[in-house]
């Protein structure tokens, strides 16, 4: 395995050993990545890389993590990518020498490459490139994002992405901020966008007891996704705690520190909530 081999789960400190807990403002945390890149070749800064993922899109997946995120969801299991330089910085040519090592068996179970995070759309030039490049291996080529940065990427940005897996945190704009700290209204037009132009596109949905259950808040989430015209098919993604041990780490205060997973029978409620919009739910 190669040395860039880690895990989502992996714990990485930040250079001064902590994590801001409070999300602000994208360019007062972030002001680095409002600059141009000045280094003769596009980096960009990684968390980890996992390689065999059959859950972050089709077929067999290798999975990029960068880092930085503006959003600061209660239940973020990766509280160590919120900041971009808490990753390693990797050159656009390291990256993509090491996604062709496994070009051959990506194409042929019709897998590829995801670009998740953190937010991906934190570091839209190193994102561009890496797509960029990856289209041009023949290799299938998918975004994981929660599309708060969405005006980051231009349409030709869109055309290299063959699917993006868009997640929808909430469909009521208060209890979207409640979870994320940020307004919804970023991501719906993200979508709307993504709509307009035809491009593929799954729907993720965290479903947290006490959070994210409401049936109203659910509702309104189904019936977003079946206003999306290209949408594939919807994830209903059950909350767990392999999280939790980061935030005791790193001194942050966890607020779902005793929530627990929801049951068969609400989860079933929920996907049964989407189904009724004809929508096709895992």
């Amino acid at each position: 395995m190669s040395e860039l081999i880690g895990s989502r789960y992996e714990l990485r400190r930040t250079r001064t050993g902590a994590v801001e807990a409070k999300g602000r403002d994208y360019a007062e945390v972030f002001p680095e990545d409002l600059e141009a890149e000045a280094d003769e070749e596009v980096g960009g800064y990684v968390h980890s890389i996992e390689v065999g993922s059959t859950v972050d899109g089709p077929g067999i997946r290798f999975v990029l993590f960068l880092t930085g995120c503006p959003l600061r969801c209660q239940y973020c299991h990766n509280p160590d990518t919120w900041h971009k330089r808490n990753g390693k910085r990797y050159t656009l040519g390291r990256i993509t020498r090491e996604i062709g090592k496994y070009a051959k068996v990506l194409k042929l179970s019709k897998g590829g490459l995801t670009v998740s995070g953190g937010e991906p759309t934190m570091q839209p030039r190193f994102l561009r490139r890496v797509m960029q490049a990856t289209k041009a291996m023949g290799v299938h080529t998918c975004l994981d994002t929660s599309g708060r940065l969405g005006r980051n990427l231009t349409d030709a940005d869109l055309a290299d992405i063959d699917l993006q897996l868009l997640d929808i945190k909430s469909g009521d704009p208060a209890t979207y901020e409640r979870v994320t700290g940020h307004p919804l209204q970023p991501t719906l037009d993200y979508a709307r966008r993504l709509s307009d132009l035809g491009r593929p596109l799954w729907v993720r949905f965290v479903l947290v007891p006490g959070l994210t259950d409401d049936p109203d808040n659910v509702a309104r989430v189904a019936d977003i996704c079946a206003g999306l015209e290209p949408l594939e098919r919807v994830e209903i993604l059950r909350f767990h705690q392999m999280g939790k041990a980061k935030y005791e780490t790193l001194g942050i205060p966890y607020p779902l520190a005793d929530a627990e997973p929801p049951s068969p029978e609400l989860t079933e409620r929920v996907r049964a909530q989407f189904r009724e919009r004809g929508l096709t739910v895992y």
